[in-house]
């Protein structure tokens, strides 16, 4: 992997852990010589994670919707920072510019990047690894979800295990190494395969 995106929240959350995870994942990205790409901002867990990587030497690359160049939220000393006309211009490149994906503690925004990365794999559009960083358990309530969603029938086993999940960014980038790109299954599928 070259280059991992990080889909994280502007604000700093309501923990310390979560500052100081998201700076610990830029800085081991740095130290394993994977880039980061991200959203471009300076504030919250994404200035964090951009300040690990930096600080270790790091390539970090943002990419930031116009108009949130106005707000003045962009981070002025990344690698490379590009703009885009819009959100959607914004989610494409990121995902294209990645070998894989991890998404930290956030907000909707945050959500919104995972979804979209879950839903296009599960649709056989990428088969980058995906992580799911759950510092504190943020994340243990949408597991949760996903597991009721696939009881009840909406999401198979095969997708509901598609995400990477630790508690540690060291864990979780270990388990991105080591992950096996999956074979691409429809999810109208009945005959899913077994797995390892």
């Amino acid at each position: 992997m070259k280059h991992i995106c990080v889909y994280c929240g502007s604000r700093a959350g309501a923990r310390a852990e979560f500052m100081q995870e998201a700076y610990t994942l830029g800085e081991q990205l740095a130290e394993r010589g994977i880039g980061l790409v991200y959203g471009g901002a300076r504030v919250g867990l994404m200035g964090a994670v951009a300040d690990g990587a930096l600080a270790k030497g790091g390539e970090v690359i943002g990419v930031l919707p116009r108009a949130l160049f106005e707000t003045e939220v962009a981070h002025s000393g990344l690698t490379k920072l590009y703009e885009t006309r819009n959100m959607h211009e914004r989610k494409a490149m990121m995902a294209e510019l990645s070998d894989g994906f991890i998404a930290l503690p956030g907000g909707y925004g945050t959500f919104d990047e995972l979804f979209e990365m879950i839903t296009w794999a599960q649709l056989g559009i990428h088969n980058k690894p995906l992580g799911l960083l759950n510092t504190a358990k943020f994340y243990t309530p949408l597991l949760a979800l996903i597991t009721h969603a696939m009881e009840e029938g909406f999401i198979s086993s095969y997708h509901a295990s598609m995400l990477l999940v630790k508690e540690r960014s060291t864990d979780l980038l270990d388990a991105m190494y080591e992950a096996v790109p999956r074979a691409p299954v429809s999810k109208f599928s009945d005959d899913m395969p077994v797995e390892p």
